[in-house]
Order: structure tokens, then sequence, then C-alpha cells
């Protein structure tokens, strides 16, 4: 009664071995293997290059990475910190997209109002759809919201406010706060990136406490956190809640800087899209959606002029991220420092 989980419970997941996903810091972060001069002078060429990416390149296809990155985040999150397989993200993004338009355009909201109100219906649904999900497992799981995501594609598709597959168009992008006019794609491209941050910061926050480290356990040993005394069932379903907001909010600003919700926002090929981005960049890992997003976006922007073989490119590389980077880019881009170093370390050998 007075400590379910015994004397040395929580020192018990603290030394506990990961199997797959890592805690920040730990492989596949390039970052954090840094001194602490090294990580300032990380973060200070992000912080340059953040502001300097809009002159190179297009506002807005900046925008697109950005909201990507944070919808793939919120599948990287399920998967490979908790241990929840979620096809049903897709309906999550469009949700967000579809409130937040709606809210703009019909009820004239401002952006800050209307980007609460997606966050927020996204994240309702994504209660429902994981008080229903997470009393399964395995395929039976990512079934479950694979059916609800298509049963809420229905339903979009018929709904009169969403106006089918027209969608909803010429979203007017309004004044943040009254003080930030978004019809500047820069301030639009700058709300994405605070996003962002906001996002990458916040999970590597929360999975270094403690609730990330028993979200963490329970992924690796259910029974054993369950003997623990943690209630399991309410730990997997406020996680599912933490990335539906996350999927919601990439959903909303994207309907704000596109101007648009359309129904391919809510279609499962968007969270097929979320999978191949977590799998490249590098499941269990926080910046890996990060580099999955921007390589994706890049193929598809790149490859438009190919049509509908888009997809079939886009299969040919999940099967060779899948047959030769099974841990994603950011594992093997984390072990080039140690081979920078050890072929330094041979050169100097040689010399002496």
């Amino acid at each position: 009664m007075v400590r379910p989980q015994g004397l040395f419970g929580l020192s018990v997941i603290k030394r506990h071995e990961f199997r797959a996903a890592r805690l920040p810091g730990g492989d596949g972060e390039i970052a954090f293997h840094l001194p602490l001069a090294g990580r300032m002078a990380f973060v200070g060429v992000a912080i340059v290059a953040l502001v300097l990416l809009p002159v190179a390149i297009y506002p807005i296809h900046l925008v697109k990475i950005a909201c990507l990155a944070i919808f793939a985040a919120s599948f990287n999150f399920l998967i490979g910190f908790v241990g929840i397989v979620s096809f049903g993200q897709a309906a999550l993004f469009g949700t967000g997209a579809y409130v937040t338009a709606h809210a703009m355009k019909v009820w004239m909201l401002s952006p800050e109002v209307a980007l609460l109100l997606g966050v927020a219906s996204a994240l309702v649904l994504g209660l429902a759809m994981g008080a229903l999900a997470i009393r399964r497992s395995g395929i039976y799981q990512a079934m479950i919201t694979l059916a609800i995501a298509q049963m809420v594609y229905f339903v979009y598709a018929q709904a009169p406010f969403t106006h089918g597959d027209d969608g909803i168009q010429s979203v007017p992008r309004g004044i943040l706060f009254g003080l930030v006019d978004l019809s500047d794609d820069r301030a639009v491209y700058g709300l994405a990136v605070i996003a962002l941050v906001v996002v990458f910061w916040g999970m590597r926050w929360l999975l270094s406490s403690r609730l990330g480290m028993i979200l963490v356990a329970i992924r690796d040993d259910e029974r054993r956190a369950l003997s623990l005394g943690y209630n399991v069932y309410r730990y997997k379903l406020g996680a599912f809640a933490i990335a539906a907001a996350g999927a919601g909010l990439a959903g909303s600003i994207s309907a704000i800087a596109f101007q648009l919700a359309t129904l391919s926002g809510a279609h499962w090929q968007l969270s097929g899209e979320a999978v191949l981005m977590a799998l490249v960049g590098g499941i269990g890992t926080l910046s890996g959606p990060i580099v999955g997003a921007a390589i994706v976006a890049m193929m598809q922007q790149i490859l438009a002029p190919f049509g509908a073989w888009v997809l079939v490119i886009q299969g040919i590389v999940f099967v060779l991220c899948v047959l030769l980077f099974r841990d994603g880019l950011i594992s093997h881009l984390a072990g080039i420092p140690g081979l920078l170093g050890a072929y330094r370390g041979k050169a100097d050998r040689t010399k002496a």
C-alpha cells in the first residue's frame, strides 16, 4: 500500500536495458555526445541555420518539412518509446486541419484560438481511439487504429462542413496574437519552427523524466510494470493523447500555412508516410523524424514530375532502409565522429 513498486522499484526502471529506443543522450543522438561547449556551438549553428534557411529555400517548403517532422514525431513517440502501433495518425492530422480551417474561415477566430481548437479536437479523438486500441496489442492494435481512421475519413468525406472532395479552401491566415501577420510566408515559417522546437525539446524533457522512464519500461516489459504497481492502461492512454495532440498540431499549422484542408490530410496513405519518415530517420530517436521528414519532403519535391511513380520510388526507399539501415540514418550518422576519431588515431600512430 505504501510503496507498491517495492523499495528499489524506481531504480530498477532507471537501470532498465532498453531493447529498441534510446533515451535522449543515448545512441543515435549526435549532439548529446558532445561536451557542453560543443553542445552550445551545435545549438548556435542550428539557430543560424534556421534563420538563414528561408533565404535559400522557399519558406513554405520548409513549413511542410516542419509539419511532417512533428507528425512523424507523434508516430515515433508511440511506437519507439511506448510500444503502441498506430496507423491512425492521419485521422488526427486531418481533424486538426479541418477544425482549424473551419474555425478561421467560418467562425472568424484568431489563429492562436483556432490552433488550440484543432489540437484539442485531435486530442479528444485520440483519447477515444486510444481507449479502444490499447486494449489489444500487436497487429490487432494496429488494425483497430486503422479501422477507426478509415471511419473518420468517410465521415469527413460526407460531412457538410468539410465540403467533400473540394475541402476547405482559401483559409485566412489571420494575425497571430494580434501582432504577427501570418500572410507573410516567413512569419508562418517562424511559427512552424517554434512549434517544432517546442515539440522536440518537450519530448526530450518528457522522456528524460520519471514519466518517460515509466513509459519505456512499460514498452519493454508490461507485466513487470504492472507488478511494480503502475496503471499501464492509464499511462498508455496518456501517451496516446500526447501523440494525438502532436499530430493535431501538425495538421493545424498545415491548414494555416497552405490555407487548405482536404481529405488527403485524413487518408491512410499519410499514416504510411509517417511510418516511412520515422523508419528512414530512425525509430526511437528524437531527431530521426526530422531527418526522415526532410528526406521524404525533398523526394516528393524532386520526383514530382514522375507523377504516381513517386509512390513506387518511396516504396523502394522503404525496402532499402529496412534492409540496409534498420536503425535509421541517425544511428549511422552518430557513428561518424567515432570513425573519424579512429581514423585520426590510426594516422597518428602511422606517423609515429
